[in-house]
């Protein structure tokens, strides 16, 4: 009898907080990691600052191309804020705690700014599809309300179709363990320590991931692959080169980001063997991207390196 009351108090227990401990396998040592994470937190703000100011500052860059930019860099400077100044904590001050409305709070948003980024890097390319396949149209098709539309519509997607996600993790019973190997709360990491079944998680999990970043992604390249095809039928060198190096940067960038997507989805099937690669590689991903996106944008793209010079000349 005693048994199946202490069974019965386990079951309707539910824990109060969770525990983020870090990176797995180097929890006496990953305090040594703040520095570079440090360094790209600072350059992903203030970079993609830079670059909202001088958009901002400058009508020349008032296109299509660059409002889509600086959606972008809004998007970059919200993904690395929502998990770096934890991580931080976790490593400077020992704040592993959180509560668990904090933690379905960051899996909500995390899953916001990424599916974001997929969205506008899709606007981009359908930008530059248009602007090499049809430049005649491309003034009347790819208007600032067409820019105000497109990024709504992705804002409204990504918002409704991430919404269960954190909601079905809530509705998972906690009972005993509530220590996560990871510096953030992610879906699967949070709910494989429920009580009860997870399958609908994973599942939910697995069909956004196809609806919303796989979708994307196809389509992205299905444009690129239509922009290289035209591209190629060109009859100038000059004008193929020219084309070729406004989508350069628009390709580094996005071949950057699905590939760690897909990466990061390998590595988490070899996760038991493993366990660091996977998590090291989650964070990057939700920081690197937005270091690195002004900088590939500042080299490749001579509009905004002006733009820049004149901000700093100015002063910002």
């Amino acid at each position: 009898m005693d048994t199946t009351m202490n069974t019965a108090n386990s079951s309707r227990f539910q824990v109060s907080e969770f525990i983020l401990l870090g990176f797995p396998g180097i929890h006496e040592w990953q305090h040594w990691l703040s520095p570079p994470l440090v360094l790209l937190y600072l350059l992903a703000v203030g970079a993609n600052v830079l670059i909202l100011i001088t958009i901002h500052k400058e009508p020349a860059l008032h296109q299509p191309m660059y409002q889509f930019l600086y959606v972008l860099a809004v998007v970059d400077i919200g993904l690395s804020t929502t998990i770096i100044p934890k991580v931080l904590a976790i490593f400077w001050f020992d704040a592993k705690s959180i509560s668990l409305p904090e933690c379905f709070t960051q899996i909500y948003a995390l899953h916001i700014f990424i599916s974001m980024e997929s969205g506008i890097f899709l606007c981009m390319a359908v930008d530059r599809y248009v602007a090499i396949c049809y430049p005649l149209q491309y003034p009347s098709i790819v208007t600032d309300t067409f820019v105000v539309k497109a990024t709504l519509s992705i804002m409204l997607r990504n918002g409704v179709l991430t919404i269960p996600v954190p909601v079905l993790a809530a509705q998972r019973h906690y009972c005993s363990r509530n220590e996560i190997e990871h510096c953030l709360c992610s879906n699967l990491g949070v709910t494989s320590l429920a009580c009860d079944d997870i399958t609908i998680n994973k599942f939910y999990q697995l069909t956004i991931a196809w609806v919303v970043l796989g979708s994307d992604m196809c389509l992205v390249f299905v444009s690129y692959a239509l922009i290289l095809r035209s591209v190629l039928k060109l009859n100038s060198a000059e004008a193929t080169s020219k084309a070729l190096s406004t989508c350069s940067s628009h390709l580094i960038l996005i071949l950057f980001f699905y590939t760690t997507i897909v990466v990061l989805n390998i590595t988490h099937l070899a996760r038991k063997k493993i366990p660091l690669i996977p998590v090291l590689l989650n964070v990057l991903h939700n920081v690197m991207p937005p270091a690195f996106n002004p900088m590939v944008y500042a080299l490749r793209t001579q509009e905004l390196r002006v733009g820049f010079q004149k901000v700093l000349k100015l002063g910002i």
